[in-house]
């Protein structure tokens, strides 16, 4: 969440025992000190700003990290306007609500999202100059280098490996029985991520992937009230995340160097960073960094696609014959290009192909007929596969956009210092952090007719508030690595509903879900129901894969 500062990077190069005791002897007095410094301030509230809650002690704002969504719209009943504030110790937090306010916010021109997500987000390891506290030229060569991982013709390429692993992966669960899609969904993603940001050597070793994304489910287990608010305050939970930051770092590392001095040359994300000569830190951070931010948010979309799917058979099916009509049209090795599908003399329709038998194909099969469809048919010839995310998107993901405004450093009218930002008619002064929730559209009965049904078929056409959608943001904002993460969904979401010959919702002893578990917008990272309330019984071919 919060950068780590000089102390944690020095900690986290110190092997671990050195790093424990070093960190159980930073002087508390500094603490006391500074919290009388946070506790003793007061200051009048200019008439534009918006209002602020009530309490401003660790009691009243621990509610923000372990029930964010309650706490956010609780903090607009209190307040009782569309527009309020609160403390997160000296650190002033805008929370916005509204049309105007939304559009506004995203039209803004003058919000930082670097350094509003390094505050307020989730446990992305932190390590100056690596991931964190990083000059504006590296941040922006890093946005280039994701952007260019997902040209067209690199995504080509991708395909068929992010089949192949999704098989590797979905063999290791048998050929029928239970998962909970909570829990093996996003380790799928993780490897899937991996191959696609990462080195080739790491996405080949299912045990480093699995000890990678072990230490990055430590550090949101470790990241509590305590580490994002006071980062230097020596703690249990404070060494866990610099220990396992550590751990990553000396992987990803260990695994440029190797490559390096070895002369060893690949296709893959690192190689092209490599090749670009960038920096050796800029490399590390890049796959540090967005190994988490995309495995996680693209996980979470995954495990409740798949949930939704587990419960709703007629758009498994529309999906399915979706995914039938690519590949009847498309997959080159059921007719060659050479072959008009139209002159086959089996036309596909007087087959049993697999792909339209009640019993799937072996994932090997299936996996050639999907890889053989080009890439520009997954981009722009999915209605049904587009509508499925972006519902999934605007039910299950909980995130709140969050920025800090951090004006030039142009004066006033007045002539007094930089001046305030109006976002919704209320002044958001330099320095502000400010945040929206996306739940304040995707969940609202004004938008959205009830709001928390999982319905695909939307009428978009009906939606005309200005950003009704921010799925994988708006405005000057949407997500860079938006190209990659719907090529896997889709792929995914592909694989499930052609190599399954069922798959349902179920509970803990594989009766069916009367219903299905609601998103739990307050698990802020990735909005789990309760653990074991949800189960999808699978059954797919009695064939075993090579």
């Amino acid at each position: 969440m919060y950068p780590l500062g000089f102390l944690p990077f020095f900690l986290a190069l110190l092997p671990d025992t050195i790093a424990v005791t070093a960190a159980v002897i930073v002087p508390i007095l500094v603490l006391a000190l500074w919290l009388y410094a946070v506790l003793s301030r007061s200051s009048a509230p200019a008439d534009d700003a918006p209002v602020h809650l009530p309490g401003s002690s660790l009691s009243h704002i621990l509610p923000f990290f372990r029930r964010r969504f309650d706490f956010i719209n609780e903090g607009f009943q209190l307040a009782g306007q569309a527009i309020y504030q609160f403390s997160l110790l000296r650190t002033p937090v805008i929370v916005l609500s509204g049309e105007a306010a939304r559009r506004d916010f995203f039209q803004a021109k003058d919000l930082d999202l670097n350094a509003g997500f390094k505050f307020l987000s989730g446990a992305i390891p932190m390590v100056p100059g690596v991931t964190s506290n990083l000059e504006t030229r590296r941040i922006a060569l890093i946005h280039k280098r994701l952007v260019a991982s997902q040209t067209s013709e690199r995504l080509k390429r991708l395909i068929p490996q992010i089949l192949e692993d999704s098989r590797r992966v979905i063999n290791t669960w048998g050929y029928s029985g239970s998962v909970d899609p909570f829990e093996q969904l996003p380790e799928l993603i993780f490897q899937t991520t991996v191959r696609c940001l990462a080195f080739t050597e790491l996405a080949d070793d299912a045990a480093m992937v699995q000890r990678l994304k072990q230490l990055y489910d430590t550090l949101d287990t470790a990241t509590t009230p305590a580490t994002v608010l006071l980062p230097w305050l020596p703690g249990p939970s404070a060494v866990r995340r610099l220990i396992s930051t550590k751990r990553i770092y000396d992987i990803i590392s260990k695994t440029l160097d190797e490559r390096v001095k070895g002369g060893i040359v690949r296709d893959d994300t690192p190689q092209m960073l490599i090749d670009a000569g960038d920096e050796r830190l800029i490399i590390i951070g890049f796959i540090i960094g967005l190994l988490v931010a995309g495995a996680r948010s693209t996980g979470t979309t995954a495990s409740w696609l798949i949930t939704f799917l587990s419960g709703h058979e007629q758009w498994r099916e529309k999906a399915a014959e979706e995914v039938r009509r690519l590949v009847a049209e498309h997959a080159t090795h059921l007719h060659g290009p050479s072959e008009p599908r139209d002159t086959s003399p089996e036309p596909i329709t007087s087959q049993e192909p697999p792909l339209s038998a009640h019993r799937p194909p072996p994932l090997s099969e299936l996996n050639t007929s999907l890889a053989s469809i080009p890439l520009s048919a997954w981009e722009n010839d999915t209605p049904v596969l587009d509508a499925l995310i972006r519902e999934t998107l605007r039910v299950a993901e909980p995130h709140v956009a969050m920025r800090q405004y951090l004006p030039p450093s142009h004066l006033d009218e007045k002539g007094t210092g930089p001046a305030s930002l109006y976002l919704g008619g209320k002044a958001v002064p330099p320095g502000a952090f400010v945040m929206y929730p996306f739940s304040d559209v995707h969940l609202s009965s004004e938008v959205y007719s009830d709001p928390w049904r999982w319905d695909p078929g939307r009428p978009e056409r009906n939606l005309k508030a200005p950003y009704a959608y921010v799925g994988m943001g708006a405005g000057s904002t949407t997500c860079l690595g938006k190209r990659l993460a719907t090529l896997e969904l889709k792929l995914i979401t592909a694989l499930f509903v052609l190599g399954f010959s069922e798959f349902h919702a179920v509970d803990r002893l594989g009766a069916p879900l009367a219903e299905l578990p609601r998103p739990n917008w307050n698990d802020i990272l990735t909005c789990k129901p309760p653990a074991g309330s949800c189960f999808v019984r699978f059954e797919r071919t009695v064939e075993r894969d090579a």
